[in-house]
């Protein structure tokens, strides 16, 4: 994990409990996208889930009839969705084993990555991505969003109160990224945030 992923981490531990307290309402959007998501897959599907912070999209996910594994690289977000009653894991999508423990040699039916890849340095984006086709049956579905924009930086908002890093991407930059790692992207929309920032909304299959 490189200095500014590691600092990002931190930041997250720092202010988890804040985090959640003001997460726990989802937008419309993220209501809308969870039924899209579902509606491309069978009851049932194994999901794994990226950066699923305190947990909020897990539950939603859920009550969709899809079945998630929860993962943060965050310790301390782990133990908040640990401490109501889930199971969950610390894993390092960059690094760590993504196959399931409990079903070590089959793969995911679909990845759930929303608003974490952007903490992902650059040059590790497409070694991640790959990871994570790797771990995802053949035609398995993923979602994805990232901010749009150029270059990186530190930025302090929200509801961390702490900097965090953020890597920015244009459209045709983040397909290119995912295509040359084992998926075929179907669609890259835009959503507005409520900051006025710009979301690239990613939907892609498994080649």
């Amino acid at each position: 994990m490189s200095t500014p992923e590691r600092d990002t981490v931190a930041a997250y531990d720092a202010y988890a409990a804040d985090y959640r307290d003001g997460t726990t309402t989802p937008p419309t959007s993220v209501l809308t996208t969870v039924d899209r998501f579902a509606e491309e897959l069978p009851t049932g599907a194994r999901v794994l889930e990226i950066g699923s912070g305190p947990g909020r999209d897990a539950r939603l996910l859920e009550a969709a009839g899809l079945s998630v594994r929860r993962t943060d690289v965050s310790r301390e977000f782990v133990r908040l969705m640990r401490a109501d009653g889930y199971e969950a894991d610390v894993l390092d999508p960059l690094t760590d084993d993504l196959f399931d423990p409990i079903r070590p040699f089959e793969r995911y039916d679909a990845v759930w990555a929303d608003a974490c890849l952007l903490h992902v340095a650059r040059n590790d984006f497409p070694i991640v991505a790959g990871r994570l086709a790797d771990a995802t049956r053949s035609d398995g579905l993923l979602y994805a969003s990232v901010k749009e924009g150029d270059g990186e930086e530190w930025s302090t908002h929200g509801h961390v109160d702490a900097p965090r890093h953020f890597v920015y991407w244009r459209s045709h930059e983040v397909r290119e990224a995912l295509e040359d790692s084992g998926w075929l992207v179907d669609e890259v929309g835009r959503e507005q945030g409520e900051r006025g920032e710009i979301w690239l909304e990613i939907w892609a299959r498994r080649q």
